[in-house]
């Protein structure tokens, strides 16, 4: 008796797996079949599009430069070690922790027609070697843009405090 109910139970569960199986594999052939037909569709009737233009526009180049007041300045209480004095700007192109290292700079500085100077940063324990020292910002970063351009390429601003 108990042979009979397992097969008859397990007949049951083989059809009720062969029912599902064959709902789902309809539904994924509809579609298919509804994509294929949208494909088609699309296919046969092409979209003509006209590409927008946009008139150029022509503007006359100016020959004025903007100057920008963005320049990075450092400010450092540094006291004149040598040279004839600093204003409120200056260019600095080296940092030595040793006076000889700054003299052998600021000595090839002078030689290049540069007022060169030294200071000593007393909270660093630094020497500043000074290519150039202005009274107003513009003209120190004009200085500094054209020590760049040249030979010392990381010259940067110092505001005197």
């Amino acid at each position: 008796m108990k042979k009979i109910t397992v097969l008859s139970m397990g007949m049951c569960a083989v059809l009720a797996l062969a029912s599902c199986g064959t709902s789902k594999e309809s539904a994924y052939k509809k579609a298919y079949e509804k994509a294929q037909q949208q494909e088609q569709q699309a296919a046969q009737a092409p979209v003509a599009q006209e590409p927008v233009v946009a008139p150029l526009e022509t503007q006359a180049p100016s020959d004025e430069q903007t100057e920008v007041d963005n320049a990075t300045v450092r400010s450092e209480d540094v006291s004149l070690i040598s040279g004839s004095g600093l204003s409120s700007y200056s260019v600095v192109v080296g940092s030595f922790s040793l006076k000889a290292n700054a003299e052998g700079l600021a000595s090839t500085l002078k030689s290049a027609g540069y007022d060169a100077q030294i200071a000593l940063n007393t909270e660093r324990n630094m020497y500043r070697v000074v290519a150039s020292t202005f009274a107003d910002k513009a003209a120190a970063v004009k200085s500094r843009n054209q020590l760049r351009a040249g030979e010392y390429p990381d010259a940067w601003l110092l505001l005197k405090k």
